[in-house]
């Protein structure tokens, strides 16, 4: 069992994440095992357990942000932005949005400097989350500063952002509406994800369960326009099995 802890943790520094399935063919031992040394693990602080493996338990970030909405939520948006991770190639160009949930995606990709990856982003908080990264060339967004997150919008913004066409964008919504699509508050981050989708070949969504539902004042696009939905364990299954009806890419991190 000792034997099986160690190889576990040193997986988790080398690659930031273990899969149940993969650890249970390493081993010679079956899954049920291996879940169950995760679960103790995860009771005693050594990892933190997401749905079929484990991540490194990473210290929350220090609270020298106001923006409340980041300290929401946020094993939930932990466990998002390490399943994002999974779907970044190493060299990959990338667009992370002003959301909370792509601000722990910048984190993510922080401690992880197995892959190198360029990065473009209109937020001031994952701007200072990257700058000192060495695996991550930064770009920022020019324009005006607003919005309770700290990021650029406006007419600024959306002429810089024409200037970027990248792989992949990680972007945050204020809602996941399975009839309207992807649904929005504020009329500035709006516009500023529309060019976002605009520069990007794929988009995923990134999304704590909270997001499926609701009202909405305005729409972003719809789902059709997303490559992938990714959420956390405690989705509703209703919401599970419309998005499997309707076609819409889900996955559960």
């Amino acid at each position: 069992m000792e034997e099986r802890r160690r190889t576990i943790l040193r997986e988790l520094d080398e690659k930031g994440r273990v899969r149940v399935a993969e650890l249970s063919r390493e081993l010679g031992c079956s899954e049920v095992t291996i879940r169950n040394d995760i679960k103790n693990m995860d009771m005693e602080g050594l990892l933190q357990r997401v749905h079929g493996g484990a991540i490194k338990r990473e210290e929350s970030p220090v609270r020298k942000y106001s923006a409340e909405s980041i300290y929401r939520h946020t094993d939930r948006k932990k466990k998002i932005a390490a399943c994002a991770y999974d779907y970044i190639e190493d060299r990959d160009t990338i667009i992370i949005d002003d959301a909370s949930s792509s601000f722990y995606l910048a984190v993510h990709i922080k401690n992880h400097p197995e892959k190198r990856v360029a990065v473009v982003t209109n937020s001031l908080l994952v701007g200072n989350e990257l700058s000192g990264a060495k695996h991550v060339e930064l770009y920022m967004v020019g324009g005006h500063v607003g919005g309770h997150l700290a990021a650029t919008m406006g007419d600024a913004a959306l002429e810089n952002m024409q200037n970027f066409h990248v792989d992949k964008a990680f972007i945050g919504v204020h809602g996941i509406n399975f009839e309207a699509g992807l649904t929005s508050i504020a009329t500035p981050q709006m516009q500023v994800k529309h060019a976002i989708l605009n520069a990007a070949k794929e988009v995923y969504v990134l999304a704590d369960s909270s997001k499926f539902g609701g009202g909405y004042l305005s729409v972003i696009c719809p789902l059709t326009d997303v490559h992938l939905i990714i959420t956390d364990d405690e989705v509703a299954k209703e919401n599970v099995k419309i998005a499997k009806e309707l076609n819409v890419p889900l996955v559960i991190a």
